[in-house]
């Protein structure tokens, strides 16, 4: 959820920077998960994007969800661009993606309710005034010059800066949706093999919940596009981290990859200031040259370490970050499958088992693959499809062992391995076959 971090002083010392990382370790007993999904909002009658403003439109879906249950606004300026309630957020995407940033919870059953709950409310309010939503990795038929743009000042200071940096970073901001699992972890020690692992595997999401195939109106020659924009959107912030499989790998090796990676913004007083390619260690020496002389908080610290992408990422928690968007119960068999891997000690080193004689040539052709190929991609004698096997059936015994009935919620995921295809293979099949070649069926196929 992109909103501005809070709750943070003036840095002091250098070592806060990592220590704030260090703080998000916990006892097992107090673990838990946030799951975060994205989804378009689109007009029923037209097919075209929702707008921020009007009578069918974002913020009277914002309107409906205050009156009628509760949430409470979040505003920047003028203009609401999220809500929160009971430790849980709707926020903004830069097009419009609609997205729940849930609240921690104690198990993946909890996050299926939360997701239900959720749809209720939003299609109360969305289905009279002719709204639906698709749960889909990329839109598959609008165009950039289509997409509406939201009210925030981060986006404003992305967009511009995305075309100087790589090829794709704005197909990114506007017309792709994910889900995303963040997870707890103990220690240190603890962190490294959830990272080194989650970055490992994220190629086998990517594959299982690969869900966009289609991009501007037809196929795209991907099963996952949203994940090849991914790998052309800035080379600075994204990717695989090869640094977090190399020897003394842990909360500093990681502040100094982010220290490195080129600023957006500093947000003060209710306002982005540009700070575009200036460095995070020139402001820790006063030397940022959007703010002369001043020095960064801790929220700017954390506000920084939001703007990094790699396909698992570090903040108090890890964010699993590889998959697609899709129908709810893919959204719920996300978290299950991670938490099962991640929150069973004995899965979690059996996973560790899996992948860690990889080598970083493997794991970015493992990344390519799912991308293009799906369950199908392959990188030397790896199949996709052999190690999703793999880890679907750890995580299934992760999850029996908690002892939680979570295992059920990964039945998308073994139905995919026992036939194969996916979310964006079915789709394909239907464009292909009872659709004539057309994608005006797609919306209410992917309808939530």
């Amino acid at each position: 959820m992109s909103i501005p971090q809070s709750g943070g002083g003036p840095i002091e010392d250098f070592a806060e920077l990592a220590e704030l990382l260090a703080s998000g370790c916990k006892p097992k007993s107090e673990w838990r998960l946030g799951t975060e999904h994205e989804k378009f909002g689109f007009l029923t009658d037209s097919h075209l994007p929702l707008p921020y403003a009007g009578r069918r439109s974002v913020s009277a879906l914002f309107d409906g969800l205050i009156a009628r249950y509760g949430w409470a606004p979040v505003r920047e300026g003028d203009n609401i661009i999220g809500l929160t309630r009971d430790g849980a957020n709707i926020s903004l995407e830069p097009g419009g993606q609609f997205e729940l940033s849930g609240a921690p919870l104690a198990d993946a059953n909890a996050t299926r309710a939360e997701l239900e709950n959720h749809l209720t409310e939003v299609k109360s309010i969305a289905d009279p005034l002719g709204i639906g939503f698709m749960g889909i990795g990329a839109a598959p038929e609008w165009r950039h010059d289509q997409m509406p743009v939201m009210p925030k000042g981060r986006y404003r200071l992305m967009t511009e800066y995305m075309g100087q940096v790589g090829t794709h970073g704005t197909q990114m901001m506007y017309r792709t949706c994910t889900v995303q699992v963040n997870l707890d972890y103990a220690s240190e020690a603890d962190m490294v093999q959830k990272l080194r692992v989650a970055l490992a595997l994220q190629p086998v999401a990517t594959a299982l919940f690969a869900s966009s195939p289609f991009f501007e109106g037809r196929p795209n020659g991907h099963k996952s596009w949203r994940s090849r924009i991914w790998r052309g959107l800035d080379d600075s912030r994204t990717g695989m981290l090869p640094f977090a499989f190399q020897p003394g790998m842990g909360f500093q090796a990681y502040v100094d990859w982010v220290l490195d990676v080129p600023m957006y913004f500093v947000y003060r007083d209710g306002r982005y200031i540009n700070a575009l390619g200036q460095s995070f260690r020139d402001f820790l020496k006063g030397e940022l040259p959007a703010l002369p002389g001043e020095k960064p908080t801790l929220s700017d610290w954390a506000d920084h370490m939001t703007t990094v992408f790699p396909e698992a990422r570090i903040k108090k928690y890890i964010e699993m970050r590889g998959a697609d968007s899709g129908d709810a119960p893919h959204i719920v068999a996300l978290p299950a499958f991670w938490t099962g891997l991640m929150y069973d000690q004995t899965a979690l080193d059996a996973a560790w088992d899996l992948v860690k004689n990889f080598d970083s040539e493997t794991r970015e052709e493992l990344r390519v693959a799912a991308s293009v190929d799906g369950l199908q991609g392959e990188a030397g004698d790896v199949k996709l499809i052999d190690l999703a096997r793999a880890a679907v059936g750890l995580a299934h015994m992760g999850l029996v062992s908690r002892g939680l009935n979570e295992e059920r919620l990964l039945a998308p995921l073994m139905q995919s391995l026992a036939t194969g295809k996916t979310q964006a293979d079915r789709l394909l099949e239907l464009y292909n076959g009872p659709w004539g070649r057309s994608l005006a069926p797609i919306y209410e196929a992917t309808r939530l």
